[in-house]
């Protein structure tokens, strides 16, 4: 019989599809942590524990590959992310508790678990990868196993994921400074697939941390396509830069409240053109409106009125830049079109950051750039202490 987790009747639609919801890798430590002191203090068989979430759904999880000492258990949970495409799905959050003769429950993070290296995240440098509201609940379950045991001697819980070396190497850690392994996450112990919540806040967590360690300056693209442009053709630290995905206008506040100085993005154009209409989320399912955009900014840079209408009814910006360099207005258009990205960044920002932009397309290159550019890549190059060329 299959196990049921407590989950089976929860799930989000995306594009008309069923996406089901998993838990999060600090759930599974919090419940392999419940089920390893439970054995260890309590004596007794335990196969699977109960597990309260901070969204407040209860699982009930399966324990894996429990083994006893005679002052120790180990146990693990495997973890399910559901439907959200997660690298850490699959993997085994391993829990060994031990005896000790100091007091107090002490969590330490082992084979797999990522060590923070650089300041900004929520735990201090040399820590375990493992945030705080996993911790809060494996501490939160522990306590409880220790009094409901008349336990008064101390704990050591030790968190160790195999293969989280390899794994961890595959996600945001190596930018963010962790080294080693994964990170024990999750601030609901839930995964919704596809959340953009938790995008956004990945991005914020990487801004931070680069923030705290002195950039004053931040380098963004929103996708891979600004990072190769970058790598390939600009004399920047591409190494340093980080990527936002389709949330331009998230990021903005995000720089805004951190007090961030300025910003230089590097984007394709399919992307930013819609910043040139104030659309600061250019996922297509938010907006499109690129056609729109480059026809209207060529008519102010004198395109013709049939130009315009073939602008219309092109379906990418490539297919557009034809009819406008078919016209010789490529660095006009540009021009006008770049002015109307700077000013809605600024306006979502009050003028209180210095922003630029450069802008391009795969097909035809670099394309333009707002006027603060120079002078960003200027500062990016002090902060990085790359000597300008």
């Amino acid at each position: 019989m299959e196990h049921k987790t407590g989950l089976e009747g929860y799930y989000s639609i995306k594009n008309n599809k069923k996406m089901r919801y998993g838990y999060t890798t600090g759930s599974c430590a919090a419940a392999a942590a419940k089920g390893a002191v439970e054995i260890l203090l309590e004596n007794k068989k335990v196969e699977q524990v109960e597990l309260m979430t901070p969204k407040g759904i209860l699982l009930n999880l399966e324990l894996l590959h429990i083994s006893q000492g005679k002052d120790w258990v180990s146990c693990a949970v495997k973890k399910d992310g559901g439907d959200d495409p997660d690298a850490t799905d699959g993997l085994e959050i391993f829990v060994k508790a031990e005896k000790t003769r100091d007091s107090g429950i002490r969590l330490e993070g082992g084979e797999g678990v990522g060590r923070v290296t650089k300041k900004g995240l929520e735990q201090p440098v040399g820590s375990p990868a493992i945030n705080k509201v996993p911790r809060s609940m494996i501490l939160k379950e522990t306590e409880e196993i220790c009094s409901r045991a008349d336990y008064e001697g101390g704990l050591l819980l030790t968190v160790s994921v195999p293969g989280g070396d390899q794994v961890g190497a595959r996600t945001f850690n190596p930018r963010l400074g962790i080294r080693g392994g994964i990170s024990i996450l999750g601030t609901s112990g839930i995964v919704e697939p596809m959340s953009e919540s938790a995008l956004i806040k990945s991005i914020e967590i990487e801004m931070r941390q680069k923030v705290e360690n002195g950039g004053e300056y931040l380098l963004i693209t929103p996708g891979n396509y600004g990072a190769a442009y970058l790598k390939e053709h600009m004399d920047l630290p591409f190494e340093e830069s980080m990527k936002c995905s389709n949330y331009i206008g998230e990021t903005l506040d995000m720089a805004l409240d951190m007090e961030v100085k300025g910003i230089l993005f590097v984007s394709h154009i399919g992307k930013f053109v819609k910043v040139a209409g104030g659309i600061m989320n250019t996922h297509s399912r938010c907006a499109d409106s690129r056609a729109e955009l480059l026809a209207a900014n060529a008519i102010r840079a004198g395109i013709s009125l049939e130009g315009a209408r073939e602008i219309l009814d092109t379906i990418t910006t490539d297919e557009a830049l034809a009819v406008i360099r078919r016209e010789n207005l490529l660095e006009p258009v540009m021009e006008e079109l770049t002015k109307r990205i700077l000013y809605y960044m600024n306006h979502r920002t009050y003028d209180r950051m210095l922003l630029g932009a450069v802008i391009f397309s795969n097909e035809y290159g670099y394309l333009g750039q707002t006027e603060n550019t120079e002078e960003l890549i200027r500062l990016l190059q002090k902060q990085y202490k790359k000597p300008s060329v």
